[in-house]
């Protein structure tokens, strides 16, 4: 009797076989296979394929008066139209290439801004640690909505100037934890080693210090883009985001409160942001236990 007849999936030497190897390979990690990881992936893919694809998607165009109003969902307009006329799946689809790209964007702008002063606070330390953090709890002392609003009015309203907003409202939380990891790194024997080697502090920073919070701060802005979206949306909403007659998702939103009997309007929009923040929520969530080595191993042994 040989090991392959106690375990086909060993050869004789008591080695995994080729065809088991290259299929371990080829399978996800576990936390990537878990239900909601495979939801939130899913989506996300369909989003991406909507945008991609959303002038052969839309059967009109998304600015075009040229049906009733507040016709209710049917055949030919799929989820309705709005109070001019406009065909909501056809704004709903073209939203998505405004509502979704802005978000990464910001929360990609945030993550810069935020992790550049926060890492330069937690490394330097001292003076430099204090002044920065300092105007960091000034921005948390406001309201993440209210500060937003402030500065979306002052600017002007205009999906650039809510970027610019909701950017104002997003950086110091990565300036917060991007600080305290580094403070947990800065001491540690490889940096000092690299220092004593001559190595530069900003380059220390770059190579040392900075590849080894890129996991914390991936999962946070995964989780943030939820927010970003809610938050562009909520402004919009407010009127002070996408302007008329831009397809934006908060924007239509609005539209549908004002005619509140006329269900449709803001239903779909409303779905799209939902699934859309939950898809990024799922998937921030499985990429956290798939970073945290703790977490990753007792995930694997509850999927075997």
């Amino acid at each position: 009797m040989t090991l392959t007849d106690i375990d086909p999936k060993l050869d004789a030497d008591g080695i995994p076989s080729r065809h088991n190897r290259w299929v371990k390979r080829l399978r996800l990690p576990a936390a990537w296979r878990r239900p909601l990881g495979i939801a939130g992936l899913v989506i996300i893919a369909f989003w991406v394929l909507v945008i991609i694809f959303a002038p052969l998607i839309a059967p009109f165009d998304p600015l075009a008066q040229d049906s009733a109003r507040y016709l209710p969902p049917s055949g030919d307009h799929l989820f309705g139209t709005d109070g001019v006329g406009r065909d909501i799946f056809s704004r709903v689809i073209y939203g998505a290439q405004i509502s979704i790209p802005i978000a990464l964007l910001l929360v990609a702008l945030s993550v810069l801004v935020g992790s550049t002063i926060g890492a330069i606070a937690g490394y330097f330390g001292g003076v430099v640690d204090t002044v920065l953090m300092r105007i960091v709890d000034l921005f948390f002392a406001f309201p993440a909505i209210i500060l937003a609003m402030a500065v979306a009015a002052a600017l002007g309203p205009s999906l650039v100037n809510a970027v610019l907003a909701i950017v104002v409202v997003f950086w110091p939380t990565y300036a917060r934890v991007t600080r305290s990891l580094v403070l947990g790194l800065r001491d540690s024997n490889y940096i000092a080693a690299s220092r004593l080697l001559g190595v530069s502090s900003f380059r220390a920073l770059i190579r040392e210090v900075l590849p080894n919070i890129v996991g914390p701060v991936l999962v946070l802005a995964t989780l943030e883009l939820g927010n970003a979206i809610l938050l562009l949306s909520g402004l919009s909403y407010l009127g002070l985001g996408a302007v008329p007659p831009t397809p934006e998702w908060g924007a239509m939103v609005s539209d549908g409160a004002r005619a509140f009997y006329n269900y449709w309007v803001a239903l779909f929009p409303g779905i799209a942001i939902f699934s859309v923040v939950i898809a990024f929520n799922f998937l921030g969530d499985v990429l956290r236990d798939a970073l945290d080595p703790r977490t990753a191993k007792s995930v694997a042994v509850v999927d075997r």
